[in-house]
């Protein structure tokens, strides 16, 4: 049986790295955003089976910064402001509970130590009803797990129907959306998370450069990166690690990572540390035997030259776009340069009716250049969504990920017609030649007022890589002290 963490983590739940006044001033832009009704964030609630570890939604993070299970924030809003008193519904102070789960704030310490009103958390659908029979047109903007109209309800949508029969002139609607709007810019102390997230995971992947050799098991890699995410005082992964080697470095979210290297693969090691909350996302292919060999010499560069297509693009203050449309350019040119597409935008039937066209580039470049990062390593950002109609503006922070892979099944899942079958014979050597090569490089940058700010420096052109892992393997880099004691907020 594990015993849960909750007492260790006692400082991060009170904020001790953003400022009270931080998530205060949050709270008062989400206000300004919707002008009138009440609003009830839901923080997640506690694991019933087997203990497993809690992380609070990032909504409630965002807007509270308090990281206990089943909490619950509620205030009014009138013309843009808050009226009345936050409050904060907590689980009660219970030692005989908290033997279990450890200890917990509880209603008494959140006013002193968050500036909210403390509340039980037993209570909080009682005020509701309360605010809401004074109110009863009123809207309730819900924050969390709220979608109704879904066919599986959550347990959030389930309360708020009820809340809602007992109140029929009201409305509930998301307010999530309005959350993620605000989430969209970075403040500086969020940047600073993001940054020790950031160097923590490049020196993962520097470690696990130095350490990769034939024989090995993709699983220990994986410990070895994730050892020391937590040896330099990262929260946890931030998402499962990626250690694709061979015909799984081809395979976008591999994560079962259960095969041993041979010394021809080359490895997709796709990681990132989650820092109080902030999330890293950094991406490096590496050769096992330490050399690339010219087939994935040829397919790395490709990669490398459609990110610097994409880097040269992110400026100041420029569309997001201009990022993607250059990397696509240049991806469309590396392909038929390697022989994998017939020409720069050539097209194939996606179907078997030849009633619709899709790009050859699609069939090894599936997925967008790059999103943003923050509290989820898939983050509301002025460069999320593939950069499609955003800004890069100050506090923007974001990743450039593109990538080719040669699956060893291309040939055989591509849809059979005349058009096609010619495509096919015209591709066939690039594919045999390239098959089970995966190669993905992917960075983290911040847009300062200053321009452009490479973060994630772990080595990444050939011969740099290729000069890491010739280094003799001694153990793990030596921990960086100063991220261990930022983290405990010493």
């Amino acid at each position: 049986m594990r015993v849960s963490f909750l007492f260790l983590c006692l400082p991060l739940t009170l904020g001790a790295q953003i400022q009270q006044s931080e998530y205060a001033a949050r709270r008062a832009a989400l206000a300004k955003l919707l002008g009138n009704g009440i609003v009830v964030a839901i923080g997640s609630p506690e694991p019933e089976e087997d203990y497993i570890a809690f992380n609070q939604n990032s909504p409630f993070v965002y807007l509270t910064g308090f990281r206990e299970p089943d909490a619950g924030l509620v205030f009014e809003v009138k013309n843009g402001q808050i009226v009345g008193t936050e409050k904060l519904f907590v689980q009660p102070s219970d030692p005989s509970r908290e033997v279990w789960t450890g200890k917990r704030v509880g209603v008494q310490a959140v006013q002193p130590s968050l500036g909210l009103e403390g509340r039980d958390q037993g209570t909080l659908l009682k005020v509701l009803d309360s605010l809401l029979t004074r109110d009863s047109t009123a809207t309730l903007h819900v924050i969390g797990d709220f979608e109704p109209r879904r066919a599986i309800l959550s347990g959030t949508d389930q309360q708020m129907i009820e809340l809602m029969k007992r109140h029929t002139h009201a409305t509930a609607r998301s307010a999530n959306a309005a959350v993620n709007q605000l989430r969209r810019v970075k403040s500086a102390a969020e940047l600073d998370l993001i940054r020790k997230a950031i160097a923590i995971t490049v020196d993962a992947e520097r470690d696990a450069m130095r350490y990769i050799e034939p024989g090995q098991n993709e699983f220990e890699t994986q410990a070895l990166i994730e050892y020391t995410f937590r040896r330099n005082g990262a929260d946890r992964p931030s998402f499962s690690s990626i250690v694709g080697s061979g015909p799984n470095s081809t395979t976008l979210h591999y994560n079962d990572d259960d095969r041993f290297f041979n010394a021809n693969d080359v490895i997709v090691m796709d990681i990132g540390a989650s820092y109080h909350g902030y999330a890293a996302d950094v991406t490096r292919t590496v050769p096992v035997s330490g050399k690339f060999s010219a087939d994935q010499r040829a397919i790395y560069q490709t990669v490398r030259d459609v990110q610097a297509a994409g880097e040269r693009q992110a400026k100041l203050n420029a569309p997001g776009r201009m990022m993607a449309d250059s990397a696509n350019a240049a991806m469309n040119i590396g392909l038929a340069k390697l022989g994998l597409i017939e020409s720069p935008g050539a097209t194939y039937d996606c179907d078997t009716s030849a009633s619709r066209q899709c790009s050859q580039t699609f069939l090894y470049y599936m997925h967008g250049l790059g999103h943003g990062i923050g509290l989820d390593v898939h983050d509301p950002g002025a460069a999320a969504a593939g950069f499609g109609g955003s800004t890069l503006v100050p506090g923007s922070a974001f990743t450039i990920e593109p990538g080719i892979y040669v699956r060893g099944n291309l040939l055989d899942i591509i849809p059979s017609t005349p058009r096609n079958k010619a495509m096919i014979e015209h591709i066939r050597p690039a594919v045999e030649r390239f098959r089970n090569i995966g190669v993905r490089i992917e960075d983290d940058y911040i847009m300062s007022d200053r321009g452009l700010e490479w973060v994630s420096k772990a080595p990444r052109e050939i011969d740099e890589i290729e000069a890491t892992m010739a280094l003799p393997w001694n153990g793990p880099l030596p921990r960086d002290t100063t991220k261990i004691n930022w983290y405990r907020g010493k």
